[in-house]
């Protein structure tokens, strides 16, 4: 991504987490460790769900797409960041800037889309379970999945070629460690109040809506199993507040970050942090810590190649 012609900034300075270098140092430790520990999980639940054909159902196949989009996700700002820890210089060119914001919420709403597909499965399979073999099939999960890609990247396209045609004469120093929409904006040099308004319709109020549709929705779906009497009703139950933990995780530090007034506020980075960083490797892991089917197929799954291993 070029450069606007009517931008005279060709990067922008990270102060990142912390300018004291041994806080840096051990931070830096905590998030490498982290992530040697949870990537390699949510790889584990893709392979899991590919290879098990007792798990070939439309729930594992959008729970299998909701870790790909996390792994994804969470190779935007991370390795950056981690590089930043251990780096004099915080330096991110325009062109980094903006394709960071891109990949960002092109993912981050590919993944809320990817919730919405994942309520309207279980509303299929507890309101209408005898057309939930017709109505939630392998064409329609690839369709839904397809879709949330594409509105993510709708999404994301909109509100980079926004910020992409604002003119930036300096200051190009960002509180931050990496290239937040909001930030980003209010280093422009020209008046950017519509820029502003239609960033937040765009990102915040596209996200608070889609947050309490899922509310409401998974709200009626166990309203409606507490009042029936079907075998698998608590394995359903559990699945819905499942899915409700993991909405909680992804949306509410993403209602705090983008639904309010732009101006900083102190726990921003520490709620970025949990936004880019802790939470997307968190969800699949949640999913897979309730659901016995799953974990016992990992079980089967590592204890079958340790034994090849061994031989």
């Amino acid at each position: 991504m070029e450069q606007s012609n009517s931008s005279g900034v060709s990067e922008f300075v990270l102060l990142g987490l912390s300018q004291v270098k041994e806080v840096e140092f051990i931070l830096f430790l905590i998030f490498v460790l982290f992530y040697s520990l949870i990537l390699p999980g949510n790889i584990l639940i893709i392979l899991t769900i590919w290879m098990d054909h007792q798990l070939d159902s439309p729930m594992y196949f959008f729970l299998a797409s909701l870790a790909f989009l996390d792994i994804c996700y969470s190779s935007v700002i991370p390795p950056k960041m981690l590089a930043d820890f251990v780096s004099q210089h915080k330096i991110i060119s325009y062109g980094g800037c903006m394709c960071q914001l891109f990949f960002l919420h092109f993912l981050g709403a590919g993944e809320m889309f990817l919730l919405i597909a994942m309520a309207y499965d279980r509303y299929v399979a507890i309101c209408r379970p005898l057309q939930y073999m017709y109505l939630v099939n392998r064409t329609m999960c690839c369709i839904l999945v397809g879709a949330s890609w594409t509105g993510g990247f709708v999404h994301a396209i909109i509100l980079v070629t926004m910020t992409h045609q604002l003119s930036f004469c300096g200051p190009n120093i960002l509180d931050n460690f990496f290239c937040d929409v909001h930030q980003v904006i209010r280093l422009a040099c020209t008046d950017t109040h519509r820029v502003e308004v239609l960033t937040f319709i765009n990102n915040g109020l596209v996200i608070l809506t889609a947050f309490i549709l899922l509310l409401i929705s998974y709200a009626i779906l166990l309203i409606k199993l507490g009042t029936s009497v079907s075998h698998g009703r608590s394995k359903a139950s559990s699945t819905c507040v499942t899915h409700i933990i993991v909405v909680f995780v992804m949306f509410t530090p993403a209602i705090y970050l983008y639904t309010r007034p732009s101006e900083p506020l102190p726990l921003d980075k520490v709620v970025a942090v949990f936004h880019t960083v802790i939470f997307p490797l968190l969800n699949p892991v949640i999913y897979t810590m309730r659901n016995k089917e799953i974990k016992s197929s990992m079980k089967k799954l590592i204890k079958r190649y340790s034994l090849l291993a061994t031989e």
